[in-house]
């Protein structure tokens, strides 16, 4: 199973809809609380090249992005072939 790692903040809808469609299919992650300002929040931004939105979602240390790019490689069927390496 790949590491996945998410860094989210409190009461982010964004942040929510990518751990719901994480939680639904099935797999292991680490939610990184980073919240605005914060030391995981400057981590995140480091290693996504810059940007400063959460969430921001990696797997196998692979950054994939935000919410939209996670719903948008699910609906490519390109995510569960990511989760099942």
């Amino acid at each position: 199973m790949p590491t996945i790692e998410i860094y989210t903040q409190l009461f982010c809808p964004f942040c929510a809809r990518a751990v719901n469609l994480l939680t639904r299919k099935g797999v292991t992650f680490r939610e990184i609380d980073a919240p605005s300002g914060s030391a995981a929040r400057e981590e995140a931004r480091a290693r996504s090249g810059g940007r400063t939105s959460v969430p921001q979602i990696f797997i196998d240390g692979r950054h994939i992005g935000g919410s939209d790019d996670l719903t948008a490689l699910d609906r490519a069927g390109k995510l569960d072939p990511l989760l099942a390496a």
